[in-house]
C-alpha cells in the first residue's frame, strides 16, 4: 500500500475537529497517518482493517483511538444492515489540546496510560462503544465550552474502560518509523510559515535537505499531490478563512494570501474550493445554511 502523510489545519474558533461522513463501499489502497491523534468510530462496516502492523477483519460498529504518525486504512466491501450507510464519525485532536498541564495532574494518569498505548493502536468493545457513540452524537452540534466537556467526558470514558486492546505487535515501534514524518513535518512547517512568499523548489528541498529531483518524487510520495498543488491548497485555505471572518474584502485577501494576482487567486480558488471567491461568500453567507 501507498504511505501517505496528512496535515490537519484547525478552524481558529477550535482546538479539534469532529466531523461525520458516509463511508463510500470500495477498496482503499492507501495508508494514512498524520501528526493528530484520531478518535474513529465506524458504523455499520464490513471490511478489513490496516493499523501499523496489524491486519484483521471487522463487521459492524467499532471505536479506536490512533496515535502520531500510525499508518491506518479500512477497507470496505459491504455493510450489515443493506438498507443503511456506513458511516464514520472521526475525531482529530492533539493530546494537549487543553495545554500540557491537564496531562500533569493526577487525575490524568489513566488517560496518559491510553495516549501511550494509542501509538499501537487500541480498539475498544461492549458498552464503551454505544457510549461513545451517545456523545460523538451530541458533539457534532455542540459548539463552544459544551463542545470541550463533552470532549473531556468521552476521553474520560475512554480512559476508565478495560474494554480495549492494542492492536499493533509490541515489535511495532512508530517512532522509529517516523522519519519520512519528521522530514515531512518540517516541510510542513516552512510551507506554513512562508506560504505568503514566493517560495521556490529549492526553499523547500532545502529544508529535509534533498535535491530538488529527489524531493519532487519523496513529496509526491508521501502527499500525493505535487509541492505546487500543495501550496496552492494551503494559501486557498487561508484565503477562505480570512473572507470567512469578514475583515478583508477579496481583493485585500488575495494579497493576504501570497498572490500578487487577482486572476489567478481567482483561478486558484475556483480549482481548489469549486467556486469563485464571490459565490463562495455568497454561500457561506446564506442565511439557510448550516454548519457542523
Amino acid at each position: 500500500m501507498q504511505h501517505i502523510y496528512e496535515n490537519f489545519t484547525f478552524p481558529p474558533d477550535q482546538s479539534f475537529t469532529v466531523r461525520s461522513e458516509e463511508l463510500e463501499i470500495k477498496k482503499y489502497t492507501s495508508l494514512k497517518s498524520h501528526l493528530n491523534f484520531e478518535i474513529a468510530l465506524l458504523e455499520n462496516c464490513i471490511g478489513k482493517r490496516f493499523i501499523g502492523d496489524h491486519i484483521e477483519d471487522f463487521e459492524g460498529d467499532e471505536l479506536v483511538l490512533l496515535g502520531s504518525y500510525l499508518p491506518h486504512c479500512w477497507q470496505y466491501h459491504n455493510t450489515v444492515e443493506t438498507d443503511k450507510p456506513a458511516s464514520a464519525t472521526i475525531i482529530h485532536f492533539y493530546p494537549d489540546f487543553l495545554g500540557k498541564d491537564l496531562l500533569t495532574k493526577p487525575e490524568a494518569i489513566l488517560l496518559n496510560q491510553l495516549f501511550i498505548n494509542a501509538a499501537k493502536g487500541v480498539i475498544f468493545s461492549g458498552p464503551i462503544v454505544r457510549q461513545a457513540k451517545e456523545i460523538l452524537k451530541e458533539m457534532l452540534h455542540a459548539t463552544g465550552l459544551s463542545r470541550v466537556v463533552l470532549m473531556l467526558q468521552l476521553l474520560d470514558k475512554l480512559a476508565l474502560s478495560r474494554s480495549y486492546k492494542t492492536l499493533s505487535s509490541p515489535s511495532f515501534n512508530i517512532i522509529e518509523n517516523s522519519s519520512d514524518a519528521n522530514r515531512i513535518n518540517r516541510v510542513f512547517d516552512y510551507i506554513f510559515q512562508h506560504f505568503r512568499e514566493d517560495i521556490t523548489l529549492q526553499d523547500v528541498a532545502s529544508v529535509v535537505p534533498m535535491s530538488s529531483s529527489a524531493f519532487c518524487r519523496f513529496f509526491k510520495m508521501q502527499t500525493n499531490r505535487t509541492l505546487v498543488d500543495f501550496i496552492k491548497e494551503i494559501r486557498i485555505g487561508h484565503a477562505a478563512k480570512l473572507l470567512m471572518e469578514g475583515r478583508y474584502n477579496i481583493t485585500e485577501t488575495c494579497y493576504k494570501s501570497g498572490y500578487n494576482n487577482i486572476s489567478n487567486f481567482n483561478k486558484h480558488f475556483k480549482d481548489v474550493k469549486g467556486s469563485s471567491p464571490r459565490e463562495f461568500l455568497k454561500q457561506y453567507r446564506t442565511p439557510e445554511a448550516i454548519c457542523f
